[in-house]
């Protein structure tokens, strides 16, 4: 019998019910379970049969053991992620160190926390004319980021930002976005645990959001949005997707 691949997966951005139904399955079906602690909502876990795992105490040695030890006894193996893995997941260094050891693994996609504030704040990243490009990224901290990344020179750019774990250093953040052009006057939203029943929600500017940060005493966990996608203003311009006037591969233009 062919051994069953680890599955490395992602919960979501906080709510249980934002999981694919694939990962879904695949956690009930588990045997062994390693999850992100310190991000993963624990309630995604219950009624699991699995032996589980927290791994926010544990180092990536101790994780790849875990794993491979599971899947060498003939068990269903998780790794399970929050969010989506691919987005700061750090599962480049698991899946090289499971291929160095010959175990076969396969990834499944979950909602990013991007993508979860983007729905708590009703906003799309992308309007007509205003952004139509989305940078994720991350403040330099102790983790160095390449020098072409460096935040102020994203922020050139002028469109819509996903900043994550950047909290805590939310005035450096706020100087590196006016270097980089950004009006004092750019919407800026934090959201702090998207998606989760203890979700916050901060709306402001440049020149305030810091202030706020401090005074609801965010450190981590939360998301910098920015960008004028989420100014509360009426759209000047529509997509043409839905234009009447506007023909393309399935439609018709009317004059009517």
């Amino acid at each position: 019998m062919e051994a069953v691949p680890v599955a490395i997966i992602g919960a979501g951005p906080g709510d249980v019910e934002l999981i694919t139904v694939k990962g879904r399955r695949l956690l009930d079906e588990a045997d062994c379970i390693v999850y992100a602690g310190s991000l993963v909502n624990r309630r995604i876990l219950d009624g699991c049969k699995a032996d589980i795992y927290d791994s926010q105490g544990m180092n990536l040695g101790e994780i790849v053991d875990t794993l491979s030890t599971a899947w060498q006894s003939g068990k269903k193996v998780v790794r399970l992620h929050t969010g989506d893995p691919s987005i700061f997941g750090a599962i480049k260094e698991q899946m090289q160190a499971l291929d160095t050891l010959g175990i076969p693994y396969h990834v499944v996609p979950g909602v990013s926390s991007a993508f979860g504030a983007a729905a708590s704040l009703n906003a799309e990243f992308t309007l007509p004319e205003i952004s139509q490009t989305v940078i994720i990224t991350r403040q330099e901290g102790r983790t160095p980021v390449p020098e072409l990344e460096k935040l102020h020179l994203l922020a050139s750019h002028q469109t819509t930002m996903v900043i994550f774990l950047s909290v805590s250093m939310i005035e450096t953040v706020v100087r590196e976005l006016g270097k980089g052009g950004y009006p004092i006057d750019t919407p800026v939203v934090v959201v702090e645990k998207a998606t989760w029943a203890d979700e916050t929600i901060l709306v402001g500017t440049l020149e305030s959001i810091a202030s706020q940060v401090r005074e609801a005493d965010i450190r981590k966990t939360a998301l910098i949005c920015v960008g004028k996608v989420f100014a509360d203003t009426e759209l000047e311009a529509v997509s043409k997707l839905y234009d009447r006037s506007f023909s393309h591969g399935t439609r018709q233009a009317s004059e009517k």
